[in-house]
C-alpha cells in the first residue's frame, strides 16, 4: 500500500489569485494533524526505509497544481480575460524554471543522460544520412530511371523541400503533442518511406517516396536538441548538445562508408523481366534507412520530457520520470540509497482547458475533426507567439543569423564537388587524343575506346565487337561494310560522317548520336533497350564518397574544440568567432586550382564552421521558451532549408564559369551573420527558460 507523508500546513496548501490552491515547493499536510487513511494504525516498525518506493507525492493534490483546485471558486474566475491567464501562466512559467533547474541539479548527470544521448543521436544520424543519400545515388540512379539534368536536379533539391516542410510542422506539434511521441512519428514516416524509395521503380514514385522520407526526418533536429536539453543542467547544457552534433557528422561518415561498400557492387542486384529491376544502390538506400529504425526501437524505451509535462499541468507524469531520471543516475554512481527529495513540482495551468471539445454525443468523427483544428489553431497561436513583442527580436535575428549561415554553407559544400568534378573534366579533356586521316582496314576492335577525336579518317571492313565507346567523337569519316557488335557508348558521337553498307546489332549507337551523317544501305537491328541519354560513365563514384568522407570527418576537430569551450567562451563568442573564421577561410577558396586543393579547402571549411551550427543549435535552445521551444526551432530550421535551396541553385550556376561570384556571396553572407550574432543575447549560465 502507498504510503504518503504528511505535511505541515506552513508550507502546504497556499491560496492562489483564482480561489484554487497550489502545493509549494515544501510538502503540505493535515492542518489537524490527522493522517491520511493509509497511514492510520502505522507501526513504528513499519517504517519506510530510505531508497524504498513511497508513491507519488500529492497523489490528491493534482487538481491544484494542473487544474482549478478544491475549495470555493468565484464565479468571475471562470470569465478570466486572456491577458490575465497569460499574467498567471507566465509567473508559474517563472517559478517552475527555477525550480526545475534545482531538480535537475538533484538527479545529476550521468547514466540516464547518457543513454538517452545514444538514442537520440541514432535520430540525429538519420538526418545527417538524409542529406547524402540522393546525391550518392544519383550516378547509378539515373541510368535506372532515365533522368534528365533537370530531373536530377530536382530529385537532389527534394529532399531539402521535404525536410523544410517537416521541420516546420513537427516542430510545432511537439510543443503541443510532445517530444517523444512527434519524434517518433516523424521518424517511423522517414522509415516507411525510406524503404518504399528502395523498391519503387519509376521516377515520379521515387521523387515521392524521397519528399514524404523528408518530410519525416525533418523533425529529428528541432526536436532531438529541445527534448535533450530538458534533461540537462545548466553547466552541463552547452557542452552536451554540442557532443549530440557529432552524430550528425558520424551519420555522413555512415552514408559515405555504406555507398563506398554497397553501390559499386553490380553484382548485388536482381531483376524480373525488364519491368523491375533491384540494384545495389537501391540496397544502399535501404541500408541507409537503418538509423532511423534503430533510432525507433530504442527511443520506445525512453519517457516524455518531464518539463514538457509540468508545462501542460502533468504533475505526476513529470514527477516519475525525474525520480526515474534521479534513481537511475544514483545506481549508476553507486548510491541507491539516497532518495529523490522533491515532493512536489510548480506546473502550469494547461491551454487545453479552455479548449471545447464539443457535445460529446457527436460523431467520433466530428469530435476528431474539432481536436484537429483546435490543435492547428494552437500550433499556429503558438507560432504566431514567436513574433510577439517580447521575442520579436531575437526571432528576427535569429532568423538573419540562421538563412546567411545556411546559405552559405550548403551552398558552398554542394558547389566544392561540382567544382571538382568540373575540375576533372577539364582535366579529362587536356588528354584527348586526335588522330586525322587515318586508314583502318580489316581491323577488330574488341578492347575500350577512350577520349578520343578522329578526323576524316577512313574505315573499310572493321569490326567493333563487344566493346565500350566512351567519349569517342568521329568526325567527317567513313565507314565502309563495317560491324557494329554488342557496344556500349557514353558522350558518343558521329558527325557528318557516311556509312555505306554498315550493321549495328545489339548497339545502343541511337540515330541521335549520328548527327548530319549519311545511312547508305545500312541496317539497325535488335537496338538496346534503355535511356537515349549520356550518362558520365567515368567511375568517379569512389571520389565522390571518398571527398564526402572526408569533408565529414574533417567536423570531427571542430566538433570536439566547440564542445569543450562552448560553456567557457559562451555562445556568442563561439558562433561570431566560427563565423569570421569560415568567412577568412572562403578567401582561401580563389587558390584552389586543382582537386586536392580543393579537397583540401573543403575540409578547412567543415572544420571551422561546424562550431557556428553547434553554437547556433544551442542558442536556439536556450533562447525561447519550453512552449515555443520546438516551434521556434522548427521555424529556423525550415528557413536553413530554404536558404540552402536557394544557396545551392545560385552557387552551382556559377560552375565552370567564374569563382568569384559564389565566393562573394558565402563570405559576404558569412560577415553578415558574424556581425548579426553579436546582436543576439548571451545564454550562458542561465536557466532554461
Amino acid at each position: 500500500e502507498a504510503f504518503y507523508p504528511s505535511f505541515d500546513m506552513d508550507d502546504g496548501y497556499r491560496d492562489r489569485t483564482d480561489g484554487g490552491y497550489y502545493r509549494s515547493d515544501s510538502r503540505a499536510n493535515d492542518d489537524e494533524g490527522a493522517h491520511s487513511d493509509s497511514t492510520e494504525g502505522h507501526d513504528e516498525d513499519d517504517e519506510i526505509y530510505e531508497g524504498e518506493y513511497q508513491g507519488i507525492p500529492r497523489a490528491d493534490s493534482s487538481k491544484a497544481d494542473g487544474q482549478l483546485g478544491s475549495g470555493p471558486v468565484p464565479t468571475g474566475a471562470q470569465f478570466r480575460d486572456f491577458g490575465e491567464l497569460a499574467g498567471e501562466r507566465r509567473k508559474d512559467r517563472e517559478e517552475l524554471a527555477q525550480q526545475y533547474e534545482t531538480i535537475l541539479q538533484e538527479c545529476g548527470h550521468g547514466r540516464f543522460q547518457w543513454t538517452l544521448y545514444f538514442v537520440l543521436g541514432l535520430a540525429l544520424m538519420a538526418d545527417g544520412v538524409e542529406i547524402f543519400v540522393v546525391g550518392f545515388v544519383l550516378p547509378s540512379a539515373e541510368k535506372d530511371m532515365c533522368l534528365s539534368e533537370p530531373n536530377k536536379g530536382m530529385l537532389g533539391l527534394i529532399v531539402y523541400l521535404g525536410m523544410m516542410v517537416g521541420a516546420f510542422v513537427w516542430g510545432g506539434l511537439a510543443d503541443r503533442i510532445g517530444r517523444r511521441q512527434c519524434l517518433l512519428i516523424s521518424l517511423s514516416i522517414n522509415s516507411v518511406f525510406a524503404f518504399f524509395s528502395s523498391f519503387v521503380q519509376g521516377y515520379s514514385t521515387f521523387l515521392f517516396c524521397r519528399l514524404l522520407s523528408g518530410v519525416g526526418i525533418g523533425g529529428s533536429i528541432p526536436i532531438v536538441f529541445s527534448y535533450y536539453s530538458e534533461f540537462l543542467a545548466q553547466e552541463k547544457r552547452g557542452e552536451h548538445l554540442s557532443w549530440l552534433c557529432m552524430f550528425w557528422m558520424i551519420g555522413g561518415i555512415y552514408a559515405s562508408a555504406m555507398a563506398w561498400a554497397i553501390i559499386p557492387h553490380y553484382g548485388w542486384s536482381f531483376q524480373m523481366g525488364s519491368a523491375y529491376q533491384f540494384h545495389s544502390w537501391r540496397v544502399f538506400v535501404l541500408v541507409c534507412a537503418f538509423p532511423s529504425v534503430a533510432a525507433i526501437a530504442a527511443l520506445t524505451t525512453m519517457p516524455e520530457s518531464p518539463r514538457f509535462f509540468l508545462e501542460n499541468g502533468k504533475h505526476d507524469e513529470a514527477w516519475m520520470i525525474l525520480k526515474q531520471v534521479h534513481d537511475t543516475n544514483m545506481r549508476a554512481k553507486g548510491y541507491p540509497e539516497r532518495v529523490f527529495s522533491v515532493t512536489s513540482i510548480k506546473t502550469v495551468k494547461p491551454v487545453d482547458e479552455l479548449v471545447d471539445m464539443g457535445d460529446s454525443t457527436a460523431a467520433w468523427h466530428k469530435r476528431w475533426k474539432i481536436k484537429l483544428v483546435n490543435l492547428f489553431q494552437q500550433v499556429w497561436s503558438n507560432f504566431q507567439a514567436c513574433f510577439s513583442p517580447e521575442y520579436r527580436r531575437t526571432t528576427l535575428m535569429m532568423m538573419a543569423v540562421w538563412f546567411t549561415m545556411s546559405f552559405s554553407y550548403y551552398g558552398l559544400t554542394v558547389w566544392f564537388p561540382d567544382m571538382i568534378k568540373y575540375l576533372q573534366k577539364q582535366e579529362y579533356a587536356s588528354r584527348t587524343k586526335v588522330f586525322i586521316k587515318e586508314r583502318v582496314e580489316h581491323v577488330t576492335f574488341n578492347f575500350t575506346l577512350e577520349n578520343q577525336v578522329h578526323r576524316n579518317g577512313l574505315y573499310f571492313n572493321d569490326k567493333f565487337i563487344n566493346l565500350k565507346m566512351k567519349s569517342m567523337v568521329f568526325e567527317d569519316s567513313m565507314f565502309e561494310e563495317c560491324y557494329f557488335e554488342d557496344i556500349t557508348s557514353s558522350n558518343t558521337f558521329f558527325r557528318n560522317c557516311t556509312f555505306i553498307s554498315t550493321l549495328f546489332y545489339n548497339t545502343d549507337l541511337f540515330k541521335y548520336r549520328l548527327i548530319n551523317s549519311k545511312l547508305v544501305n545500312s541496317t539497325f537491328l535488335h537496338n538496346k533497350e534503355g535511356c537515349i541519354l549520356d550518362f558520365s560513365d567515368d567511375n568517379n563514384a569512389y571520389m565522390i564518397y571518398f571527398v564526402s568522407f572526408l569533408g565529414t570527418l574533417a567536423v570531427l576537430p571542430g566538433n570536439i574544440v566547440s564542445a569543450l569551450l562552448m560553456d567557457k567562451i559562451g555562445r556568442l563568442r563561439m558562433l561570431a568567432g566560427s563565423s569570421v573564421m569560415s568567412c577568412i577561410s572562403c578567401f582561401f577558396l580563389s587558390f584552389g586550382s586543382n582537386e586536392s586543393a580543393m579537397i583540401a579547402l573543403l575540409c578547412l571549411f567543415g572544420g571551422i564552421s561546424i562550431a557556428s551550427w553547434n553554437s547556433l543549435d544551442v542558442l536556439t535552445v536556450e533562447l525561447y521558451p519550453s512552449d515555443k521551444r520546438t516551434t521556434a526551432f522548427g521555424f529556423l530550421n525550415a528557413l536553413c532549408k530554404l536558404a540552402a535551396v536557394l544557396g545551392i541553385s545560385i552557387f552551382t550556376s556559377f560552375v565552370g564559369i567564374t569563382k568569384a561570384v559564389p565566393i562573394l556571396f558565402a563570405s559576404g553572407a558569412l560577415a553578415a551573420g558574424s556581425f548579426l550574432a553579436l546582436k543576439l543575447p548571451e545564454t550562458r549560465g542561465q536557466v532554461l527558460q
